[in-house]
């Protein structure tokens, strides 16, 4: 049954776990979305050999209320889940998010020494709200529920709420400034891909994200033409291409 609550509710955003090789990769959404956020680039990696698997995340692909009342705590255990999974069916595992599943790819890769790296598709770590926007969030979530978005990112191939429910964003914040603490305890070699249009994550992200953690392989790489949905948008080709071959590095260094 179609769910009202959803922009294209007729895209697939259910969970999955493709088996493949023994190289497993962890794709998480990002805020608002679901699966089909990072489906596209999980089908190309599956076909290349790679084990993939993505959860959803509590409060999304149901109806926006549910965003309100979860916490970020809860993103963190669902993604555990999904990780163990993988660890138990693969040789090495790669954790990876577009946006604030960039942010929860971060936060257990700071957990798990183990992981053999990370991929970051517009890490949430930081995002263009000024400091009156952030205030402004906080008076206003006890009294509205949500509120619209003027747009949609690559709106024919994404999948989630159109609206932006208040509380569960201040969840997102709360989480991202969790996870910037965290940055040091992360070794594993990371990558991270931005948009040049992307006016939702602050562009400064992804050097917030190189000077923190103490990695040796570290990467960044821009593109040009692509907005906040980078894992749908015009360049997947290319960034399918530069996620493999950054694969390809980090096992050869370990």
């Amino acid at each position: 049954m179609s769910n009202p609550h959803l922009h294209n509710p007729h895209l697939e955003g259910d969970p999955f776990f493709w088996k493949a090789g023994p190289i497993g990769i962890f794709l998480s959404h990002g805020y608002t979305a679901t699966t089909a956020e990072v489906r596209l680039l999980a089908r190309e990696l599956h076909e290349r050999g790679f084990s993939v698997a993505a959860p959803l995340l509590p409060g999304h692909g149901t109806k926006p209320e549910d965003l309100n009342r979860v916490r970020w705590h809860d993103w963190v255990r669902a993604g555990e889940e999904t990780y163990q999974e993988l660890r138990k069916n693969c040789q090495h595992v790669f954790l990876g998010g577009e946006s604030m599943g960039g942010v929860l790819a971060l936060y257990l890769a700071s957990q798990h020494p183990e992981a053999a790296g990370i991929l970051l598709y517009a890490p949430a770590i930081r995002l263009t709200m000024s400091s009156l926007d952030i205030v402004k969030l906080y008076f206003g979530a006890p009294f509205i529920t949500q509120v619209d978005r003027s747009a949609l990112d690559c709106a024919d191939k994404w999948q989630g709420y159109p609206g932006l429910p208040l509380k569960g964003a201040i969840q997102l914040l709360r989480f991202a400034s969790a996870t910037r603490a965290r940055l040091a305890r992360i070794h594993q070699p990371l990558m991270v891909l931005q948009g040049r249009l992307d006016v939702t994550v602050a562009p400064e992200a992804g050097e917030i994200i190189l000077n923190g953690v103490s990695s040796s392989l570290k990467e960044q790489h821009w593109m040009e033409n692509s907005n906040h949905a980078i894992t749908l948008d015009q360049e997947l080709p290319q960034v399918t291409e530069l996620t493999i071959s950054f694969i390809q590095k980090a096992l050869a260094q370990s």
